[in-house]
């Protein structure tokens, strides 16, 4: 554990409990992406499996519950508590583009050839591209909430921080993921072009020309 580290999972759960409580103050999950939340809620599952085969801390496994538990209460929040006010019409990536070929390059490229490390591999190729439906979302309706916009931020800066986590460890501790530093930088390119507008155009940082997201998706 390192400053980067816990500032880059404070920063996560941070974005997560602002997504809740956006969605339960106002009664409504207008602007956002069931389809980004489902595929979240799919990173954890996959990926906290071995909850029940090791433990490692107390902090380690608290935060795994609370990410999980989080994630299907937002999944519950908008397709069955607010579903009235879920935008369907405007979420409507073919997250299938993205969950076979992730599904497909787990299998090839993993560091043990078994059911948790291909599941585990599995969770971080996808969490890389998750965010992909909000994104297009955004890109569809030509803007977002404030509130929205401060969830993607802090998402963005998370997964920013937990690359300087792994250089600090790479330099520190001799400890080098390649499969999960790649994955790590692609999420994080796909935050930039949303880092510039969100520092640079506010609330509406979310105009149609996000990341160049074609409708035919």
């Amino acid at each position: 554990m390192n400053i980067f580290r816990l500032t880059g999972d404070l920063s996560h759960l941070a974005a997560i409990i602002i997504l809740l409580l956006k969605i339960w103050k106002t009664r409504s999950c207008a602007g956002i992406s069931g389809k980004s939340q489902l595929l979240f809620a799919l990173v954890f599952t996959t990926r906290y499996l071995d909850l029940f085969t090791s433990f490692i801390s107390l902090y380690n496994t608290s935060m795994k519950l609370i990410y999980i538990a989080c994630a299907y209460a937002t999944v519950y929040l908008i397709y069955m508590k607010f579903k009235a006010t879920y935008d369907g019409n405007h979420d409507t990536f073919r997250v299938e583009f993205l969950v076979v070929p992730v599904g497909g390059l787990s299998f090839l490229v993993n560091h043990d050839f078994s059911p948790l490390e291909i599941l585990w591999t599995f969770s971080i190729y996808l969490e890389s591209v998750a965010i992909l439906p909000q994104l297009f979302m955004i890109s569809k309706t030509g803007e977002a909430e404030t509130i929205t916009t401060h969830y993607l931020f802090f998402l963005g800066l998370y997964r920013a921080l937990y690359l300087i986590n792994w250089i600090w460890r790479y330099y520190f501790e001799g400890f080098f993921d390649l499969i999960a530093v790649v994955a790590g930088v692609v999420q994080t390119i796909l935050y930039c072009d949303f880092f510039y507008l969100y520092v640079t155009k506010g609330k509406n940082c979310g105009a149609s020309h996000v990341l160049g997201v074609k409708s035919y998706l």
